[in-house]
């Protein structure tokens, strides 16, 4: 269950955005189009077909010369908010990946909200859901309502999702995506590939159980996704053997994050919320 009492505690958080966008819409980010926005840029001698409007009269009085003015239109953003709700985001107690990482969402919709900035939600598995972007209070508490609606289920096929998810990303807009990412490599390569020149925060969520396995002797595990059973004697050496294949393989992500410019997180579950937020944007 998603709890939002967390959310009073980030209000000392603000979205930070590196690269400038461009929308049809009027908000706080500054875009490199030129027009009529609030803040002088330059001047620039009048060409064919600019707006005459834009001829500062004075100037021309002074130089006998038509010069417009070209100011940074103030543009909006939208967020894009990604969670993955597969079968294995299931696993954790007492909170589990997917109620963590919906929290995260969440926390970002917040942040978004307090900045005047739209934000758009969906969720994955073997499909992508995908949620109209808006404005308002009454937008985070539906996505809230819908979040605790849903039981994690299904495979996470995250290449097929950002395939489908690039297509209705319009303008330069932040993205952050949430999941264990638990697939191949090569499929988070290739995604990830695919997202293009965004601000772009990958938040990789695991429990502490998964990922140190603390656990001894003779088990019976179950894969979330595919309900295949294994029985298998868990040693001390198997257990450094899957803790060094888990760290090789989170180290493989952020490797590819770091290549493409996009931030990459770690977070555990049993890390308060505002430590990782803290993590995420304090820096």
């Amino acid at each position: 269950m998603i709890d939002t009492s967390f959310l009073d505690q980030l209000k000392r958080f603000n979205l930070v955005i590196n690269k400038r966008v461009t929308s049809n819409l009027t908000g706080p980010r500054k875009s490199k189009a030129a027009g009529r926005g609030l803040t002088f840029k330059d001047y620039r001698i009048y060409a064919p077909g600019d707006d005459i409007r834009l001829i500062d009269w004075r100037v021309f009085a002074r130089t006998d010369n038509y010069y417009i003015k070209v100011h940074e239109e103030e543009r909006n953003l939208t967020v894009h908010l990604i969670v993955d709700k597969s079968a294995s985001m299931e696993f954790g107690k007492p909170i589990s990946k997917f109620d963590y990482a919906s929290m995260i969402i969440v926390g970002f919709a917040y942040l978004a909200l307090k900045d005047n900035e739209k934000f758009q939600f969906s969720t994955f598995a073997d499909t992508l859901e995908i949620f109209q972007p808006k404005r308002g209070m009454s937008h985070l508490a539906a996505m809230v309502q819908h979040m605790n609606s849903i039981k994690p289920k299904g495979y996470s096929k995250l290449l097929d999702t950002i395939r489908q998810y690039k297509k209705v990303i319009g303008t330069k807009s932040m993205l952050v995506i949430a999941s264990d990412f638990l697939v191949n490599i090569e499929e988070i390569r290739e995604a990830f590939y695919l997202l293009g020149d965004h601000e772009i925060k990958i938040i990789q969520v695991l429990d502490r159980v998964e990922k140190e396995l603390k656990f001894e002797g003779d088990m019976k595990l179950i894969d979330s996704e595919t309900k295949g059973m294994l029985r298998t004697f868990i040693s001390p050496r198997m257990r450094m053997e899957y803790q060094q294949q888990l760290d090789n393989h989170c180290a493989k992500i952020e490797e590819v994050c770091n290549k493409l410019n996009i931030d990459y997180n770690l977070a555990i579950t049993d890390t308060p919320l505002f430590d990782t937020f803290y993590k995420i944007l304090g820096r």
